[in-house]
């Protein structure tokens, strides 16, 4: 089986190989990279050969999931070096702005002579996967040399479900390699036990990414922060902020927003594509509405931007911004590409508008909807009247975005469940208290 996997990786990487040439080209994408995937780690990774803990998250998101578990871990395990792998370059970018971790590199090809070169060299006493990065060659060779194997924040999206359950034999055998399986929400917890892991093994400990926000004191000016120093914002300017837009999803947002300088010609818009290379795609876009168009980079310093649309060309700045928005726009759910995540905007207690596409974020989506916290629209037609309405409604936005708040406040704690179940599986040094969290039932 194990034969198979690692035979179809390499036929999709044939076949893959045009376009990642194409991206390498125009792109500038995977150059410089193509060595630690291949599993030939820069020699800062674990020099004196000691056992560590090895934390994989993927891309931006399940970096940034990792804010407050990093720290954590830092604190109850300071004899273990921590490294931090990622997928892609803007994983890896956002990476570089965290504290705690020892080191970086990219993930290797799951391919068998590739990964137990990485797991030579980085020693781990744990590895942790981060949502749900399953590779199964890696995770049999931990299971051979006794590496313990950890899940957290994990989320199996309605999406992807259907995709493990064709496998599922296949994956009922790499689920019973992962020591413990710490899942966002009982749902995600059933289907992990569906897909084959045990039950005795799966535990749900909530979504890591509430604790990752620092709820922000709105007494505080928000010029203190140096990114906000190019969107020194006049008093009473309205800003509309798209957030991780997708390829169908800025030509709506720029008609709306078109209506809306009518009624309001100072207003601002802020468009954050998901994929920074698309930012000129984006620029274009915008210039063809007729509206004075600048690139987030392009902004002077200590000014109130006096263009109509501001591009982000620029990677983690758009949870800081989020403080200056009057409303935002919540991309990737005008389009099927499974939306993005609420709780950015909402920790600033800002509204938030989102379509229809919100499967990757299913549960957090309807907890907010149930409780009144956010808009969701049916269509892009829909996009102008919802953010019209929120605009002239200044009770309506304040309503919604405390309640956006303060669901944030309610739901941390994650971190701590799931430091719970790993304390379990490599008990910290000192005997620090390990706390108490019950299996799925």
């Amino acid at each position: 089986m194990y034969f198979l996997y690692s035979l179809a990786i390499i036929c999709y990487a044939i076949l893959r190989a045009p376009r990642l040439l194409y991206d390498a080209v125009r792109h500038g994408k995977y150059f410089g990279t193509l060595g630690e995937r291949w599993g030939r780690l820069p020699a800062a990774i674990n020099p004196r050969g000691v056992p560590s803990i090895w934390i994989h998250a993927v891309s931006v998101g399940e970096v940034l999931a990792t804010g407050a578990l990093i720290p954590a871990l830092r604190d109850r395990y300071p004899d273990h070096p921590l490294w931090l792998s990622t997928t892609t370059q803007t994983g890896r970018a956002a990476a570089t702005t965290l504290g705690g971790v020892d080191g970086l590199f990219y993930f290797p090809f799951d391919l068998s002579p590739v990964v137990a070169r990485v797991l030579d060299r980085v020693r781990p006493a744990l590895f942790v996967m981060v949502d749900t990065e399953l590779w199964p060659n890696l995770l049999r060779h931990c299971t051979l040399r006794g590496v313990k194997t950890v899940l957290v924040n994990g989320r199996i999206s309605d999406r992807s479900y259907p995709r493990y359950r064709l496998v599922r034999p296949f994956f009922r055998h790499v689920l019973a390699g992962v020591d413990r399986c710490c899942a966002q929400n009982e749902e995600s917890g059933r289907r992990l036990i569906d897909l084959g892991a045990p039950p005795t093994r799966v535990t749900v400990t909530g979504n890591l990414k509430f604790d990752t926000l620092t709820v922000p004191d709105a007494r505080s000016p928000w010029v203190r922060d140096g990114v906000l120093r190019a969107f020194r914002i006049a008093e009473g300017r309205t800003v509309v902020m798209a957030a991780s837009t997708h390829p169908g999803e800025e030509t709506p947002v720029l008609e709306a927003f078109a209506s809306i300088r009518r009624a309001d010609p100072t207003a601002l818009l802020v468009v954050a594509p998901r994929h920074p290379e698309r930012c000129g795609e984006v620029t274009a876009l915008a210039a063809g509405q007729g509206l004075e168009t600048v690139r987030r980079s392009e902004l002077p310093v200590d000014g109130d931007p006096r263009a109509a649309v501001v591009v982000l060309d620029t990677v983690g700045e758009l949870a800081t911004l989020f403080q200056i928005a009057t409303v935002v726009f919540l991309g990737g759910s005008l389009v099927p590409a499974g939306g993005h995540n609420i709780l950015e905007p909402a920790a600033w207690g800002k509204p938030v508008v989102f379509g229809p596409h919100m499967e990757n974020f299913a549960e957090i989506a309807a907890l907010f909807l149930t409780n009144r916290a956010a808009c969701q629209i049916r269509s892009a037609g829909a996009l102008e009247p919802a953010l019209s309405t929120l605009l002239g409604d200044p009770v309506q936005r304040a309503a919604l975005g405390a309640a956006a708040r303060a669901l944030v406040e309610a739901n941390r704690g994650a971190t701590d469940r799931s430091l719970a179940v790993m304390a379990a599986l490599l008990p910290p040094a000192g005997g620090a208290p390990a706390g108490v969290v019950m299996p799925f039932r």
